[in-house]
């Protein structure tokens, strides 16, 4: 994993992932997203993870794609933007939906285009009151990509999610909290403590529960009641076979705190 681009560290049963191209708003170009999947898939494979926590280096989130990288070379070759969006954006956001463990998004400062998709992707966002979330995309000719056409008109209704997309509105915290957006607006000097502290949280508590319940959240967007109920009850199945069922029904009758294991 490139530490220029991706910084990662775990402390705690909590895997931090940093973006680190602070002097380009960390901005992705191609192995910079390369980077970031990398360190994803490391934290799913690494039994010691039981959460991870996504967040940026400088004033920025992430301003999105690279504008350079995509721009034609001398010869007048140009990088195929869809070839860009299947070889690097789907499989960064389908690997952070699958993600066995929560992934917590602290979001501090501007989210711009894929940046912004790539914090609504993550189960649960905090953001600094300093930051702002834009789907730019219009700007320059271009539609959202990242998930951003299914995961924003999912949390704040289509009407909004349309006029945001097109108008390409800056949308500050307060308004992406109020929206239904994100979890939590924090001031910028307890973001991370906040967030750090949430994660912290989730990487102590029943893991295979905490999948679980987001298999059960993604395949909502495209089951009908009939077929989610009938998921819940295979999910529900799966749950109450995790030792950290037994543990927690043992720790209840016997009046103390669980510990679980995440199995």
């Amino acid at each position: 994993m490139s530490v220029q681009f991706i910084l990662s560290q775990t402390e705690q049963g909590v895997t931090q992932i940093i973006l680190n191209r602070p002097d380009v708003l960390n901005s992705f170009n191609r192995s910079m997203l390369l980077s970031l999947r990398d360190a994803f898939e490391a934290a799913g494979r690494d039994p010691a993870v039981r959460a991870v926590l996504l967040t940026g280096t400088g004033r920025a989130f992430c301003a999105g794609q690279d504008l350079g990288e995509a721009m034609p070379t001398t010869d007048g070759a140009q990088l195929d933007l869809g070839d860009a969006v299947r070889e690097s954006y789907n499989p960064l956001i389908r690997t952070i939906r699958s993600l066995e463990k929560p992934v917590i998004c602290a979001v501090n400062g501007p989210a711009v285009g894929a940046g912004a998709n790539l914090a609504l992707a993550c189960d649960i966002v905090f953001a600094s009151s300093e930051a702002s979330f834009v789907q730019a995309f219009s700007k320059i000719g271009l539609v959202p990509d990242s998930g951003g056409t299914f995961f924003l008109p999912r949390l704040v209704g289509l009407a909004r999610a349309t006029a945001m997309m097109m108008f390409a509105e800056k949308v500050s915290t307060a308004k992406a909290f109020e929206v239904g957006m994100i979890y939590q607006v924090c001031e910028p000097g307890v973001l991370m403590e906040t967030a750090v502290g949430a994660a912290r949280t989730l990487a102590a508590m029943p893991t295979r529960g905490l999948w679980l319940t987001k298999r059960g959240l993604n395949e909502s967007f495209s089951n009908n009641l009939d077929t989610q109920l009938d998921l819940e009850e295979e999910l529900q199945r799966l749950a109450g076979r995790t030792k950290d069922f037994t543990e927690g029904v043992t720790a209840f009758l016997e009046k103390r705190k669980p510990v679980f294991l995440g199995e």
